[in-house]
């Protein structure tokens, strides 16, 4: 096998997706975005090993369906009612008779429910946890009942494969979409409706419930909100309460919207939308989600330069590396709703584990096992985040473990390479 790939062999392997939602890559896919994430400009070299990876992964494909959960009436935790939520949600592996193996895996802010598997064999990717979702891998489907769950208000509401109810959704007492007159949601929400879905399974304890990013603070919640229904918590790349310097990064996501001259308050749902302003947030939502590395790396792949002839010339146009970070940008939003965007915002906003007033208050109630998985060269929600947390929890002997992803991209490793610690997962699950 040559150790050069051609560009459209590149471009296949890669596939289309980037930025810190990125999802639904295969495992080959992953070990590739090590070098390159998205489509590349020039052909880089792929290793040996890579390609051998995609050539030889002869694991039966795991296959899953999205289903919906209709909840007549849901109740927010600021006490606001929200009628006839429907909201999408796949399983991989059988309940067992007394439904004791369940694991809840809850998604990260950009991501859906589709964690693992594919809807059809003929799918161009897999889920985004993939690598460690399945028969015989770190969560293993022989063994668990694995169930994951669409968000309220999730970005994605343009993705036939979503089903979410959030200020896109038809109010059904007015007819119009809510926009800002949908209540504020917080993760607590979150984890009602996942409740109120594991319930209808006749699931009263989660084996384990494990999650990445806005996913490992819902998973937080669960073992505080809820601490006699979850034997082990699993936060990958996440945070127990969202501080003062995270708050205020989150808000430079939903500035730009709000700037956007078609967002209209959030009345836009009958007019343009305003996809640059959700542009100009997933640009940052990408450049924050991989490092300094990471970003000169492309750099030095498209040839970038201060004193590029286009900006020298004309105070519009850009510099390579920000037509890159937009063109990826501005296809991801033709998925997403803006609107949805500030909602996830103030949900991370507001989160405090335990929705209580202080942390410590928050974790003594936990009782779960617990496992931090941080990555090193996180700049969104960096490693002090799971660090302190750890250290609490280690203070109030509870039983906790953490270790670190080491890689360089950033809060990505944590979505992208959790197969780096795929055998801390199996180990932390036979426990």
């Amino acid at each position: 096998m040559q150790n050069h790939v051609s560009k459209s062999r590149l471009v296949k392997i890669l596939g289309k997706r980037l930025n810190f939602t990125l999802h639904q890559q295969s495992i080959a896919r992953k070990a590739a975005l090590l070098f390159l994430l998205g489509f590349s400009l020039t052909v880089m070299s792929i290793s040996r090993s890579a390609i051998a990876q995609e050539n030889s992964n002869t694991q039966p494909q795991l296959l899953t369906q999205k289903q919906v959960h209709r909840i007549a009436d849901f109740t927010t935790f600021n006490g606001q009612s929200i009628k006839e939520v429907r909201l999408g949600w796949e399983s991989y592996g059988e309940l067992n008779a007394d439904k004791s193996n369940a694991i809840l895996i809850t998604h990260y802010f950009t991501g859906t429910s589709h964690a693992a598997g594919k809807y059809a064999a003929s799918d161009a990717t897999s889920g985004y946890w993939d690598s460690i979702i399945g028969p015989n891998k770190a969560i293993d489907t022989n063994k668990f009942f694995v169930v994951s769950m669409d968000s309220l208000a999730n970005l994605n509401v343009k993705d036939k494969n979503v089903i979410t109810t959030g200020p896109a959704s038809i109010n059904p007492a007015t007819g119009d979409p809510y926009g800002l007159t949908f209540p504020v949601i917080t993760m607590r929400d979150m984890v009602n409706t996942q409740k109120s879905l594991l319930e209808s399974f006749g699931i009263q304890k989660l084996y384990a419930v494990a999650g990445p990013s806005m996913g490992s603070m819902q998973a937080i919640e669960w073992a505080t909100a809820y601490p006699d229904r979850v034997e082990r918590l699993i936060s990958v790349i996440g945070s127990s309460f969202s501080d003062a310097w995270t708050t205020a990064a989150l808000e430079q996501w939903a500035i730009p919207i709000k700037l956007d001259q078609y967002w209209q308050q959030g009345n836009y749902y009958k007019s343009q939308p305003p996809t640059e302003g959700l542009t100009a947030a997933l640009m940052f939502i990408t450049q924050i989600a991989l490092t300094p590395d990471y970003v000169n790396r492309v750099g030095v792949d498209i040839k970038h330069q201060p004193l590029e002839a286009n900006p020298l010339m004309d105070i519009q146009a850009r510099h390579g590396i920000n037509d890159w970070l937009y063109n990826r940008a501005k296809e991801r939003a033709e998925n997403m709703d803006a609107n949805s965007l500030l909602y996830l915002v103030r949900a991370c906003q507001l989160f405090m584990a335990g929705q209580k007033n202080d942390l410590r208050t928050g974790l003594k109630q936990m009782t779960a096992k617990s496992l931090f998985l941080p990555a090193t060269t996180d700049l969104l929600l960096m490693p002090y985040n799971a660090r302190n947390t750890y250290k609490e929890l280690k203070e109030m002997n509870k039983d906790t473990k953490i270790a670190e992803i080491q890689g360089h991209l950033g809060h990505l490793e944590g979505v992208l390479n959790i197969h780096k610690h795929s055998a801390t997962i199996a180990a932390f699950l036979a426990e």
